[in-house]
């Protein structure tokens, strides 16, 4: 059905607050502490302050009661100017907070979600390995039942983890192969690992490409203990939970790519104004209008699917395909964008001070993470009833 896809005025305002936000408080920083590869920790606590990770969810729990469009509004803006500012907040609220609140029983989520709300707590979520990215179903690491203790015991690793290695990470939500169905396949659960439990280790940062101000590090899992009230929603479910919260992170991440392909036009838009090459500014060459007028366009349609895909999961309508559609295209579309932004900006644009080659940097991860391109095409075909 079509949705209408404009703004109320709460959703309005709020874009142009973290519009706001993102010019006077991220703008001039991040470019001194992405190059130094430090964790913006201010920004994320004012952030907190303005309760951006509490966006989609119920006041009850700390959160802002808003919705999903809320969280995707405030991943575009920021994005707009950071990218590793905005995966910190999508990473935060889609993949720290979300398992729990869509499957944490009453007691995780009062213990939990108000400092997660707050920002005061980041959440990390423990899926990927170093031998199972896209083929999540090959899940090695196991979690064995102590009846006599009460607890997990686990083993292994995980790998590419936003968020889990920060002096505010909380816990880590992971995947863990928990038995096997009478036919031998792993029956994978989900379970919290609070940071600071014995035998939870974590890697030093990895050095990253782009996205240089997050925090990115492999973890292992050498006979963790951990309650057994840890579990998060059903035992061997884990693998259907997971599913859900990439579908919903799926639109997040389109949000976010979203906001970097319109801040490439922005910041090509400004330069293409004030450079001036034989006597005129680029901006008066129609080979330079017609790429920005490109660009735009792919923004401006990348706004238009993420949105569909957002109104369709805050209305409680099937949004599986809409959500892959929106991150194919978006990621494409940021990478396609920081490019021509790069050229436009010729040799300044390989310049670290310059805004596009960060985004430049940032923006080919876009087309990995949360499942990558190719996932998301087997996903739409799925959709469309294509098998095999």
């Amino acid at each position: 059905m079509p949705l209408d896809h404009r703004l109320t005025p709460e959703h309005e305002e709020l874009r142009r607050t973290v519009e706001q936000f993102a010019h006077d408080v991220v703008a001039p920083a991040i470019g001194d502490l992405y190059e130094r590869h430090e964790f913006p920790y201010g920004i994320v606590a004012e952030m907190g302050r303005m309760g951006l990770f509490g966006l989609p969810f119920p006041e009850e729990y700390g959160g802002m009661g808003g919705d999903f469009l809320a969280l995707g509004i405030a991943l575009e803006e920021l994005a707009r100017v950071d990218s590793s500012v905005a995966i910190t907040l999508e990473a935060g609220v889609s993949l720290g907070a979300m398992p729990l609140y869509r499957f944490g029983t009453e007691e995780q989520k009062r213990r939990w979600l108000p400092k997660l709300c707050s920002g005061e707590m980041l959440g990390a979520f423990g899926l990927t390995e170093p031998e199972g990215g896209s083929d999540a179903g090959g899940t090695r690491t196991t979690a064995v039942r102590d009846e006599a203790a009460g607890e997990w015991v686990i083993n292994g690793s995980k790998c590419f983890i936003t968020n889990a290695g920060t002096d505010i990470t909380g816990l880590v939500t992971v995947t863990a192969v928990t038995g096997r169905t009478p036919e031998g396949k792993p029956l994978i659960s989900s379970i919290i690992i609070p940071s600071g439990t014995p035998g939870f280790t974590v890697a030093p940062a990895y050095s990253k490409v782009g996205w240089n101000a997050s925090d990115t590090r492999e973890l292992a899992f050498d006979g963790v203990r951990v309650p057994l009230a840890n579990l998060v929603g059903e035992e061997g479910r884990g693998y259907a939970q997971f599913l859900r919260i990439l579908d919903e992170g799926r639109i997040a991440i389109s949000a976010l790519a979203t906001g970097l392909a319109q801040g490439c036009v922005d910041e090509s838009v400004a330069y293409a104004r004030q450079r001036h090459a034989f006597g005129r500014p680029i901006g008066a060459n129609q080979s330079i209008q017609f790429k920005i007028a490109d660009m735009e366009m792919r923004a401006h349609m990348a706004r238009v699917g993420w949105r569909d895909a957002a109104s369709r999961l805050v209305l409680g309508e099937p949004f599986k395909k809409q959500a892959a559609l929106a991150k194919l295209y978006s990621s494409t579309v940021a990478v396609d964008n920081a490019r021509d932004a790069t050229q436009i900006h010729g040799g300044y644009g390989f310049m670290n001070e310059y805004p596009v080659a960060r985004m430049w940097r940032d923006s080919k991860i876009l087309e990995i993470g949360e499942g990558t391109s190719e996932v998301q095409r087997m996903l739409i075909a799925r959709e469309l009833g294509l098998t095999g």
